[in-house]
């Protein structure tokens, strides 16, 4: 390798061994417990300090669930003040979801490449801007303009959350955080129904968007202050100082403390990105054939339970003759267990990855990343997956009837609580594997999980108050059920094939880094060690 690489620059022959030596192709098992830990941290953030991150980008991504549920309840006022029907104002609902599935395929990839503080500040100016113009206006096509605009800006910072979670938690860990990372989106939708009431019935619907504003203000000045950068493309593991301007406060303060305590500088552990940002990325994950299955039956799994949701306000108007205020109210189950879901599955996750590590005789050393050249992660992903989806059937079946049949209230309470939980947390994990799979560009797959979801999201939305007046509520359920037991066999092949199919993509992979690089004319190769494991399994 160094003497195809002699006579380079030395920024260019550590360019190059960067890329020969790709992550996934040196194996874990092959590497010991020894060289694990002689390997710099994957971050050399205090497990405080992680939390405290973690739970700060949650919190930023809470503003795109909320933003699509607190309007809810604003739908009549709305239409009544701006004069248009019913019907009119539910396709403020459309646009917004559509754009949503949009908006983070390009943020996604800006952040990967360019840092994530940058990109959330980018969100937050688009979306506060847009709240300021809600608040103001007062014709239909302004509305529906600045609803885009508000999914603009909303809905990359779910892709952001996810992206940090991976930058600074190892794939051993990151089951662990499940239940701060996912705070801030699983509240939004459970909150925004009762915040949005109150706010619509003693303040009017404009407050909605002026409470919005002063919600996303305060976090956009927590984010200058203290929220670090984060992306392993710009910081590696923390230890390499971002560019000046990307400086947040509390990045300073650590940056003296580093120069104090003699903290080496990591530069190796920068991931290096030749490709300009591509938004046309996620499409490419999308429609990879491991990732296209579990993006796929996530989507079927998110579009069916939020079309449950949906028809949940008619239900109970109908059924138990409800107001408003105690509707919003009844989505505190859903939302409770989708929250205790985000512990208990993430307990499993990790609990179940220590244990295929085990049994491959593969150690977990605390803040190192394993590869997963030898790791089958989807089998430990989905062995915790698909359990929960059939017990997520039988959650919906159960609500669905219990609805019907206009039971003591205690029955639909409980049975949403298990449907969130079930439900959420098998849509969770398949979150988590497509991270994993992906881990190089977090927040690009992120933005491809949104570009499939929300479009069938939004599509069961649409469909789901008709069908359940035509056919019922346990019927609907039952339908709803019927589909995601349809979808699991796509699951089961990931669970069999999916090692295989990572497998053949590395191959792939490996021989498309043999080739002249454009920037510096060296050939890029892999390295001997590389070289010697795939002659032993040809």
């Amino acid at each position: 390798m160094k003497e195809t690489l002699k006579g380079q620059t030395q920024a260019n022959y550590e360019e190059g061994l960067m890329v020969a030596n790709l992550e996934e192709r040196t194996s874990s098992q092959s590497q010991g417990p020894e060289v694990a830990r002689a390997e710099p941290p994957y971050t050399i953030l205090p497990n405080h300090e992680k939390i405290f991150t973690i739970i700060l980008a949650s919190f930023a991504a809470f503003i795109s669930p909320v933003s699509s549920s607190i309007y809810l309840p604003a739908l009549n006022p709305l239409a009544k003040d701006l004069n248009v029907t019913s019907s009119t104002i539910n396709i403020s609902i459309t646009v917004y979801i559509v754009v949503q599935g949009l908006a983070p395929t390009f943020i996604g990839s800006i952040s990967d490449k360019n840092g994530r503080r940058p990109a959330f500040l980018i969100c937050f100016v688009l979306y506060v801007a847009a709240n300021i113009g809600l608040a103001l206006q007062n014709s239909f096509p302004a509305l529906l303009v600045l609803r885009c605009l508000q999914a603009s800006g909303s809905s990359g910072t779910v892709a952001l959350g996810s992206a940090v979670v991976a930058d600074i938690v190892t794939r051993a860990e990151r089951g662990k955080y499940i239940g701060y990372a996912s705070m801030g989106v699983t509240l939004g939708p459970a909150l925004g129904p009762v915040i949005g009431g109150l706010l619509t019935h003693y303040l009017g619907w404009r407050s909605i968007f002026w409470f919005l504003t002063i919600f996303a203000g305060v976090m956009t000045v927590l984010l200058i202050l203290v929220f670090p950068e984060t992306s392993r493309s710009v910081v590696g593991n923390g230890s390499v100082p971002p560019q000046k301007w990307n400086l947040s406060a509390l990045d300073l303060y650590r940056r003296r403390q580093q120069r104090k305590s003699g903290t080496a500088v990591e530069l190796k552990t920068i991931a290096k990105r030749k490709r300009r940002p591509n938004p046309l990325e996620a499409f490419k994950i999308a429609f990879q054939k491991e990732a296209g299955m579990i993006l796929f039956s996530g989507a079927l799994l998110y579009a069916g339970f939020f079309a449950v949701l949906a028809g949940l306000p008619s239900q109970l108007q109908q059924k138990y003759n409800f107001n408003t205020l105690q509707i919003g109210l009844c989505y505190l189950p859903y939302g409770f267990g989708s929250l205790t879901s985000r512990w208990t599955v993430g307990t499993l996750l990790d609990w179940n990855y220590r244990r295929h590590a085990r049994r491959l005789g593969i150690e977990i050393v605390k803040n190192r990343q394993q590869k997963l050249s030898e790791f089958p992660i989807e089998t430990a992903r989905l062995q915790v997956t698909l359990p929960l989806v059939y017990f997520a059937c039988l959650s919906m079946v159960a609500y669905g009837w219990v609805m019907n049949f206009k039971t003591n209230l205690a029955g639909p309470v409980i049975t949403l609580f298990l449907t969130g939980h079930t439900a959420t947390g098998a849509f969770s994990s398949l979150n988590t594997l497509i991270i994993d799979i992906n881990v190089e560009s977090p927040a690009t797959a992120s933005a491809a999980n949104n570009l499939i979801r929300c479009p069938f999201g939004a599509g069961a939305v649409a469909a789901a108050v008709p069908l359940i007046n035509r056919i019922g509520m346990g019927w609907a359920c039952t339908f709803v059920a019927g589909i995601w037991v349809a979808v699991t066999p796509m699951l089961w092949m990931v669970f069999r094939c999916g090692y295989r199919w990572r497998q053949e993509k590395r191959v792939k992979d490996e021989e498309g880094a043999r080739h002249e690089d454009v920037e510096t004319g060296v050939e890029i190769v892999p390295d001997e060690e590389a070289k010697q494991e795939k002659q032993d399994k040809q």
